[in-house]
């Protein structure tokens, strides 16, 4: 602890006696002070003196101060000496008396009180004045270090509630800034959510433009290519009429020229009849006069019956024998026939409807267009697609019949220009076709003849090429369905692929079971097609691409209903078809044939095709595969 200067805590003027903490006199002013001390002390009752005591300065002393000093190291020999030598040590020359500076500490306490009980021994021997002034300086000093303890107390207690105070402070400082803090990160977060729902607003916004303006382009787009479909289908109409009308115009020539022939011929022949008959006549006339009248009448009568007798018209039989162009079985010819007929009704219907010029009818197409365009292979997809179809078709606004019509229409647009997704959605779309049809049997009808009329392979019907029938190859490319642009019969690869694709959406249609819907062209008519095909068909490479697709949607279910008979069908394929398809020599067969070989001899038709099976649970998932009672059908020739 350091050193503290201690302050008598008295006035400094007690009684005339002035108190000096540090006092600095010399040995007369010293004397003169205890002289007045000892006067006030003898005026008082209390204190009596027979004699003064005379203290005279000397010259040696006048100049020096009076010093009472206790050595600390000295207090045993004080008890010792201390009657012997108290007068010479309040005598010790010094230069001043002083109260230095007192340094206190707990362990001192010992010390201390041996030093007053050395001054209590010492006062016993002095004088009243040195008495009195060594009480004085005992209890000022007593005084002094009680106060200083105080003041040390004080300090302490002081010191700690500063302490206390200081660590209050700094806690509540830390709490103050921990709550700023919390405060900073809340603003943070806060800000930080502004931000992110700024940005999602922004982004939204965005998006949303983004999506308006696609939405502009596809409807561009649509509209644009609907304008062409238009044109196209108006030029495949005005040249199928034209086409139509030519062979129309060529047969009646034909017939025509056959039947001026056949006059010709009867004419010459009566001519022949009558000039033997006349001749005979003659030579008659000479032997009988009597028929001279007879045998111009008979003449004339031949030769009028012979004039007057009809040509008879070619028969439909007559003419396929002839030029035999056309390959159809009569039942597929038939049902084409009663599809068409129908399909010419309903678009009569619509055309005095106002179908392609009422905007209302417009929007009413996209939105079927739409909801086809995303169907995908997912069992909810599928059964929401199909109840929307549904609730369009029946949507009072629209005539059923125009929405039918575009219902068929924009499913057969699918096979245009078939993307990477059409494999794995064209089972998609075949349940999503019979779930609309079974609700709306008509739309089955218009389907089948739309694809008929874009296809004619899903009659099945071929076209053989004759120089007397087309003009050109051209001619006959736009008789079995190649299309035209700009001028420009499309390429063979080209019509492949839209041809395999249709075939594709056929396959996948007539094999389609959903539970608790009647597929109106189910796997009968699969059946069917396959039959017709092989009775008919010649083996080139647009059958082998159109029996290739048919094949890959539809034998697995094929196998699964007529298993033996339908190995049978592809064991005549195998050695029938396959064969003069190798026997033709193409290069460009090659890769159908390979295909088909593989398909075949692999047993491809056990395996469930890619997309077969919706990603969820899949209705037909609960027939029963291996039932006991397999219904046998037999191998059938549909005519």
């Amino acid at each position: 602890m350091g050193a503290v200067k201690l302050q008598l805590p008295l006035p400094k003027n007690v009684d005339g006696v002035t108190l000096d903490p540090n006092p600095d006199w010399t040995f007369d002013a010293l004397l003169v002070e205890l002289n007045s001390i000892e006067k006030k002390l003898n005026a008082s009752s209390k204190f009596t003196k027979t004699e003064s005591r005379q203290l005279s300065a000397s010259k040696d002393n006048s100049r020096r101060a009076f010093v009472m000093q206790v050595s600390d190291d000295d207090v045993e020999d004080m008890d010792r000496d201390t009657r012997n030598e108290v007068g010479d040590h309040f005598l010790m020359g010094g230069k001043r008396f002083a109260c230095d500076e007192i340094y206190l500490s707990d362990s001192d306490q010992s010390e201390d009180d041996q030093h007053i009980e050395l001054q209590r021994d010492l006062m016993d021997k002095v004088g009243l004045v040195e008495s009195a002034l060594s009480e004085l300086a005992h209890d000022h000093q007593l005084t002094v270090v009680e106060e200083v303890r105080d003041q040390l107390s004080a300090l302490e207690a002081e010191l700690m509630d500063e302490s206390e105070k200081l660590a209050s402070t700094l806690e509540r400082v830390e709490r103050n800034a921990e709550a700023r803090r919390e405060m900073n990160r809340k603003f943070d977060v806060q800000y930080q959510r502004k931000i992110a729902e700024a940005l999602d607003d922004h982004l939204t916004t965005v998006q949303r433009d983004h999506e308006h303006r696609s939405q502009i382009e596809e409807r561009r787009i649509r509209d644009d290519a609907a304008r062409e479909e238009a044109k196209r289908k108006e030029k495949a109409i005005q040249e199928e009429k034209v086409r139509q009308e030519r062979i129309r115009a060529e047969a009646k020539a034909r017939l025509e020229a056959e039947r001026v022939e056949k006059e010709k011929a009867a004419a010459l022949e009566a001519e022949r009849k009558a000039a033997k008959e006349a001749a005979a006549a003659a030579a008659a006339e000479k032997k009988s006069p009597e028929t001279k009248t007879t045998v111009p009448l008979e003449a004339s009568k031949v030769s009028r019956d012979v004039t007057s007798q009809p040509a008879k018209p070619i028969s439909d039989g007559q003419k396929h024998s002839a030029g035999n162009i056309i390959r159809v079985t009569e039942n597929a010819q038939k049902l084409e026939e009663k599809r068409l007929t129908v399909y010419n009704e309903i678009a009569a219907q619509n055309e005095a409807l106002g179908l392609g010029s009422n905007k209302a009818y417009r929007k009413f197409e996209m939105e079927i267009a739409r909801r086809i365009k995303t169907i995908t292979g997912s069992k909810e997809t599928v059964r929401v697609k199909a109840v929307e179809l549904i609730k369009l078709i029946s949507d009072s606004t629209c005539p059923q019949s125009i929405s039918i019509a575009m219902f068929a229409q924009k499913v057969v647009s699918l096979c245009v220009n078939p993307t990477g997704s059409f494999n794995s959605a064209v089972y998609a779309y075949g349940r999503v076709i019979v779930q609309v049809t079974s609700k709306v049997p008509l739309a089955m009808d218009i389907l089948i003849a739309e694809l008929n009329k874009v296809c004619i392979f899903t009659v099945p019907k071929y076209i053989v090429y004759s120089e007397a029938a087309f003009q050109s190859k051209e001619a006959y490319y736009k008789a079995i369905g190649y299309a035209e642009e700009d001028g420009k019969i499309e390429s063979t690869d080209s019509y492949v692929d839209r041809l395999s694709a249709y075939m594709k959406l056929y396959g996948a249609l007539v094999q389609t079971e959903v539970e608790g819907c009647q597929n109106l062209h189910g796997l009968r008519e699969g059946w069917a097609w396959i039959a017709r095909f092989l009775n008919v068909f010649p083996a080139n490479l647009y059958t082998a691409a159109a029996l290739q697709a048919f094949l890959e949607m539809a034998g697995f279910s094929l196998h699964r209903r007529y298993k033996t008979q339908f190995r049978k069908l592809l064991d005549i394929i195998a050695k029938d078809f396959l064969t003069a398809l190798k026997d033709r020599g193409d290069a460009k067969l090659t890769k159908v044939l390979v295909n088909l070989r593989s398909y075949i001899e692999s047993n491809q038709f056990l395996n469930e095709p890619e997309g077969w099976r919706l990603r969820s649970s899949l209705e037909s998932h609960n027939y029963n595969l291996d039932s006991g009672h397999d219904q046998q059908y037999h191998y059938q020739q549909f005519y």
